[in-house]
């Protein structure tokens, strides 16, 4: 959805509704679409739309330091990002896996993709297509 909002060419208006909604006229006349961000009750809107700015905001030309930032990300292929790693390599003990500082493009990758595959496996199952 994020992706189809940054794809306006027009204003978009998020209309946050505090406690209850938004009066069930106001929603009549004025509202073409509603966005839910999960499960689960907030105490207004307000919340939800700085995500969903957020989310779409970034997806912008120009929003991030890359043209490329947006495209190799959660989501961006149906799955998860892979695991991130930082400096320095060796962190109490828990190590950047090998592969990473090989300096091999192609097994990089590789392990990117099967890490992705992994996570989101572990963590969203429902993403993948078996």
């Amino acid at each position: 959805m994020a992706q189809e909002l940054s794809e306006h060419t027009s204003r978009v208006v998020l209309l946050c509704g505090r406690y209850e909604g938004v009066d069930e006229r106001v929603a009549d006349a004025l509202i073409t679409d509603e966005i839910s961000i999960g499960d689960y009750v907030l105490s207004g809107g307000e919340p939800a739309a700085a995500v969903v700015i957020d989310a779409t905001v970034r997806l912008l030309p120009g929003a991030l330091g890359s043209e490329t930032s947006a495209v190799y990300e959660s989501f961006s292929e149906g799955l998860l990002d892979h695991p991130q790693y930082t400096r320095p390599p060796d962190f109490r003990g828990m190590k950047v896996p090998d592969v990473l500082l090989s300096g091999n493009h192609a097994e990089i990758e590789r392990w990117r993709r099967e890490a992705a595959i992994a996570k989101t496996r572990r963590n969203r199952p429902d993403l993948l297509k078996d």
